[in-house]
């Protein structure tokens, strides 16, 4: 695919509308309450049941924090005290007896993500024995291919306890650095050393961890460009293998913890676009690929690899690899694929612990793909993966004419080509750099339920 990446601020301007990030398709929007366990279930069955049934992923979600982030807007429970967790750490484990009896034992487990909240939050006992309770009820891989990962708070890990999580199978982690300027860490209540966490990433590489993630966020309270300068430029001195750069949205009103910040310290719109063109700039020039929406890696990191040889997917923890595997979501709010469906878990805390101590499986809401569903996916996924959408491999797997099924959004692309955005010839789209940026907009053209939706529900903005 075309790799380049052009920053053409009057494009951005124009095309940055509210509109979904495509970690699923359908989006959430569309998962409906009458999707239920049963359903599940048969999906699962049906899973099982392949010629050849995929491999499994797992993602289990450790809501707990110790404190508040101001900006953050995942599904969390801020608390120092720790019976709390425990309680839920154990009905976790309950969960994962009930999913494991879904899954033949004979689909191995590749790929493994623990995500939160802060999964650190629990010690390393109560960690070492939720990997045992996995591996108990699901065949985890021991291959060093394997990609098990954990995101750690640096404030709390040390060099001690990241040789534990290696022991445990960990061989990759994610850590939350968002921006080291002093007066921004105040302002968002997440005061963080520098220096400790730069160690923190020299010291993983030499327990032997196979990636580095960290994530940044542009557009915090009291950000400058200069500032953000110095951060990037000190982050990638560290040179870790991955980077996850957000756009900070400020929805008080959905996240109740972005009311503790103050509106006007945001920066401007102008600002913002400042910070977004000189995050690309900077770490393209310190030799990373932007890989889309956000994510930037290294030429021979396995998500570069995975873009290049077509096995790059999104889901709800942003841009993957593995995308031949069934996702299985564990703990509150998560979210699973398995087959042709997506399946969450129940958000509340003491309703999801509820059912699962009546051994019942917390699925709260989901969808069943119809072919049309399974087909736009596949369409939107190589959009937004690939930037490159070549007809025939779509009409060789579901039977149609491309141009006649999807006249009507080729003719709406027609104004993208137009602008730049893309290149269209009779067989084949294909994304140009200054669209590149602008891979959500491109893909919501075949969003089905948006062009059937006259009020457009509210997503974040594109830029």
């Amino acid at each position: 695919m075309e790799q380049r990446v052009e920053f053409n601020t009057e494009l951005i301007k124009r095309y940055d509308v509210a509109g979904p990030r495509y970690t699923s398709y359908p989006t959430a929007v569309q998962f409906m309450e009458g999707f239920d366990a049963e359903a599940y279930r048969r999906h699962t069955a049906a899973s099982n049941n392949e010629l050849i049934p995929k491999p499994l992923s797992l993602y289990v979600h450790l809501p707990f924090c110790k404190s508040l982030c101001y900006y953050c807007g995942c599904m969390k429970k801020v608390t120092r005290h720790t019976h709390q967790a425990d309680h839920y750490l154990g009905l976790l484990e309950r969960e994962v007896e009930l999913q494991g009896e879904l899954f033949d034992q004979d689909r191995e487990v590749v790929q493994l993500h623990f995500g939160g909240g802060t999964p650190t939050f629990h010690d390393d006992d109560q960690l070492r024995g939720l990997v045992g309770r996995l591996g108990r009820h699901f065949a985890l891989s021991g291959d060093e291919t394997r990609e098990f990962s954990i995101e750690v708070d640096p404030r709390t890990v040390g060099t001690e306890r990241l040789g534990a999580l290696a022991e445990m199978g960990f061989n990759r982690i994610s850590l939350g650095i968002q921006d080291i300027d002093p007066a921004v860490q105040e302002a968002v209540n997440r005061i963080q050393d520098t220096r400790s966490t730069l160690d923190m990433i020299e010291g993983s590489r030499k327990l032997g961890f196979n990636s580095v993630s960290v994530d940044l966020i542009y557009g915090l309270p009291l950000q400058t460009v200069e500032g953000f300068t110095e951060t990037i430029d000190t982050v990638v001195g560290a040179r870790p293998n991955r980077l996850a750069v957000y756009n900070y949205a400020h929805l008080p009103h959905i996240f109740r913890a972005q009311r503790m910040i103050d509106a006007a310290d945001i920066p401007s719109p102008e600002t913002k676009l400042q910070l977004m063109e000189l995050t690309i700039s900077r770490l393209i020039d310190a030799g990373y690929v932007y890989i889309g929406m956000d994510h930037f890696a290294l030429p021979d990191d396995e998500l570069t690899i995975a873009q290049r040889e077509g096995g790059l997917q999104r889901n709800f923890q942003g841009y993957s690899t593995r995308r031949e595997c069934d996702l299985v979501g564990l703990g509150v709010s998560s979210i699973g694929k398995v087959g042709d469906c997506y399946a969450q878990n129940i958000k509340d805390i003491q309703t999801w612990q509820a059912t699962v101590a009546e051994g019942k499986l917390p699925i709260w809401r989901g969808i069943s793909l119809n072919t049309e569903d399974r087909m736009r996916r596949r369409v939107i996924e190589s959009i937004m993966c690939h930037g490159e959408l070549r007809f025939e491999n779509i009409e060789s797997m579901f039977a149609i004419d491309f141009p006649d099924h999807f006249a009507r959004e080729l003719h709406d692309l027609e104004q993208m080509e137009a602008d730049g955005l893309l290149e269209m010839s009779g067989d084949a789209i294909r994304v140009t750099p200054p669209g590149r940026l602008l891979l959500r907009n491109i893909a919501m053209v075949f969003d089905e339920y948006l062009q059937e939706q006259a009020n457009t529900p509210r997503f974040s903005r594109v830029i």
